[in-house]
């Protein structure tokens, strides 16, 4: 049974408060740390995509390397401090949906326990491997085909510093996020809502979503940046009617 008759309104906004308490101190640590290890954050992560030796130029043998120019007074102190409120963010992603579930866990009934729990597991793992695609696939491909892009030769390529890291903020932490779908998907499909059938009958709807999303995402709207950020979006979608439940409420 669930457990919301044993709590009054005033000891769930206690809880609230705690779990909330709990996780800004969590990130903070994480902020802070992340703050002095600038050196690695950025020279191994964060500009990596942007050397000849990255895994993925290597993996295919592709000669890139990319400078970056910084034309602004205080943006190498804006970004730094935007990097690692991000990188902490990812960083303690799981122990804020573990928080999440903790103070959501005593108002549900066992059976909803049960697919929740899994659920919030999923997500976690779900939202690292967004971010892996996003970091090791997408945003170097998208990087390699601008920095060779030119409308005439009498015009080189200078690429700034806040706009690489405008371009993979948005890129990695956007497919963080939506590689959460799936996990929406388990979640409504274990409590009937949601059905293969359903996913299926609006596979042409998706396939415009996930367009219109990618094009979100990549502002720039060239039909290459769209291609790479599409396709691992729809795979999302075929992927979420795999995992999904045959029966559900049905659309005709």
């Amino acid at each position: 049974m669930a457990q919301t008759g044993e709590m009054t309104f005033w000891d769930h906004l206690e809880e609230l408060r705690s779990s909330l308490l709990r996780m800004i101190a969590v990130y903070g640590i994480a902020v802070v740390t992340l703050f002095f290890f600038k050196g690695f954050l950025f020279d191994s992560v964060i500009l990596a995509p942007s050397k000849p030796d990255f895994f993925l130029y290597r993996l295919f043998g592709a000669d890139f390397s990319l400078t970056l120019v910084n034309i602004e007074v205080a943006a190498q102190f804006m970004i730094h401090m935007k990097i690692t409120f991000i990188c902490a963010l990812i960083v303690t992603f799981p122990y804020l949906v573990f928080e999440i579930w903790r103070f959501i866990a005593p108002a549900l009934y066992e059976r909803e326990k049960k697919t929740i729990r899994g659920a919030f597991l999923f997500a976690s793992v779900l939202f690292y491997i967004g971010v892996v695609v996003g970091y090791t696939i997408v945003f170097p491909l998208m990087l390699n085909f601008f920095s060779g892009y030119q409308v005439s030769p009498d015009i080189p390529n200078t690429f700034s510093l806040t706009s690489y890291i405008s371009m993979f903020t948005s890129i990695v932490l956007m497919f963080g996020i939506v590689f959460e779908f799936p996990t929406v998907a388990v979640v409504l499909s274990s409590l009937g809502i949601l059905s293969k059938g359903t996913l299926k009958s609006f596979r042409r709807h998706a396939i415009c979503a996930v367009l219109i999303l990618a094009a979100v995402i990549t502002p720039s709207g060239d039909p290459f940046s769209l291609m790479v950020v599409s396709i691992p979006l729809y795979m999302l979608y075929e992927f979420s009617i795999l995992i999904c439940r045959d029966k559900g409420i049905e659309i005709e």
